[in-house]
């Protein structure tokens, strides 16, 4: 609701395009002040280049964002990059790779934004985690593996800052209609099939919108959400929770 978030100052990693950009023009809306830390510019918000993977490059891009922003109240974790296949066919170093970016790169700028969080009296992180982590995917586990971890420390945050006024959450998106999705979707032998098998997967019989997801991130965010610590909000259309009979 607009408003909500009047006065913050959040930082956004992945906010350039897909859910990330989704999440930035929600806050926007809700009041909120966005920088994007990303390696692609924002079309929408204030940019500062960041690479997630490299620590001298996070503290930089952090120290940046909130000198730009004059104080720090959200950072929303979102940046991650995409593995498919089985255990058997990622070698170590894709799985070195995906982890640095998907499960370090949150640490990272967690690590970074926290001594500027602990000074805001609304001080929040979500990350952006996944039905990949609650539920066993085909052709994903490293990518599963990588959001398992995110879930798991979520919570572990949640209880270390809990005291510090700070609360730390995470939306479980399905599969939503992205670019990362769109571009499995073109290597596919039949991308209209391959789709709607997708679509068919969640029961809500479509793909998640970002926009959607980026409404949880709002309400996580939000000072309205001031008892909300240590969960993973599912926005899946049901794909986790729900077993419906064959229509």
């Amino acid at each position: 609701m607009p408003g909500t978030h009047e006065g913050l100052r959040a930082v956004v990693t992945g906010g350039a395009s897909g859910i990330g950009a989704a999440i930035v023009a929600a806050l926007q809306e809700r009041g909120a002040t966005v920088v994007v830390l990303d390696l692609q510019p924002s079309p929408s918000a204030p940019s500062v280049t960041c690479d997630v993977s490299s620590d001298e490059s996070v503290r930089a891009a952090v120290a940046a964002a909130v000198d730009q922003l004059g104080g720090l109240d959200v950072l929303v974790n979102n940046a991650g990059i995409g593995a498919q296949g089985t255990v058997e066919d990622n070698p170590d170093d894709e799985w070195r790779r995906v982890y640095e970016v998907n499960v370090l790169g949150a640490v990272r700028l967690s690590r970074a934004c926290l001594p500027h969080l602990r000074a805001s009296t609304a001080a929040s992180i979500v990350n952006t985690c996944s039905i990949a982590a609650t539920a066993g995917l085909p052709q994903r586990a490293l990518y599963s593996a990588t959001k398992g971890a995110i879930a798991a420390l979520t919570r572990a945050m949640a209880a270390d800052h809990l005291r510090e006024g700070i609360r730390v959450n995470a939306v479980n998106p399905g599969t939503a209609d992205t670019p990362w999705v769109a571009r499995l979707l073109s290597t596919a032998a039949d991308p209209e099939a391959e789709r709607a098998a997708l679509e068919a997967r969640q029961p809500h019989g479509r793909l998640v919108a970002p926009e959607e997801v980026a409404e949880a991130v709002a309400y996580l965010s939000s000072p309205s959400a001031r008892s909300t610590t240590g969960v993973d909000l599912a926005v899946d259309g049901g794909m986790q929770a729900l077993r419906l009979r064959p229509a």
